[in-house]
């Protein structure tokens, strides 16, 4: 991997998601390594690996097999050396409850899947260039959910 690359990591069971998710990933102008898990069962598993490179940013997918994507939140913020990973929740739920469930878990953005390859691009593009220790430092239900204007 690039010594300045941004890892990212997706943890999304459904494959035309992780593959749209890919290719508007290999169109950002951020040096990035992606890496991908199916469900959440795996990305536990990976997280905790021992000597493993953390993730700069998770991109956690809610409705996942064997583990959901909120259970997946909770244990992460419940262990001391992931506790700082910055989380944003990738969805295609629009649901208040679980908007406010991963606002209160700890997640640090609320990510509506996008339907269209474009809007895709300009979503990756704004967290990956967000500034999170701005963000996350005054991080309110306002500027929890991603809008795009």
């Amino acid at each position: 991997m690039q010594k300045n690359a941004l890892h990212i990591l997706l943890a999304d069971d459904d494959e035309d998601d992780r593959l749209f998710f890919k290719d508007a990933f290999e169109e950002v102008r951020v040096q990035t390594k992606v890496t991908f898990v199916h469900d959440g069962l795996q990305l536990m598993e990976h997280l905790m690996t021992p000597d493993i490179k953390l993730p700069d940013i998770l991109f956690l997918d809610l409705n996942m097999p064997k583990k959901t994507g909120k259970e997946c939140l909770i244990e992460i913020k419940k262990t001391e050396h992931l506790k700082n990973i910055i989380i944003a929740i990738y969805s295609t739920s629009s649901s208040e409850e679980d908007i406010e469930d991963t606002f209160i878990e700890g997640a640090n953005i609320y990510i509506k899947k996008p339907s269209d390859f474009n809007t895709l691009k300009k979503i990756i593009n704004e967290v990956v260039t967000l500034n999170w220790h701005y963000h996350t430092s005054g991080l309110n239900r306002d500027n929890f959910l991603l809008r795009l204007k």
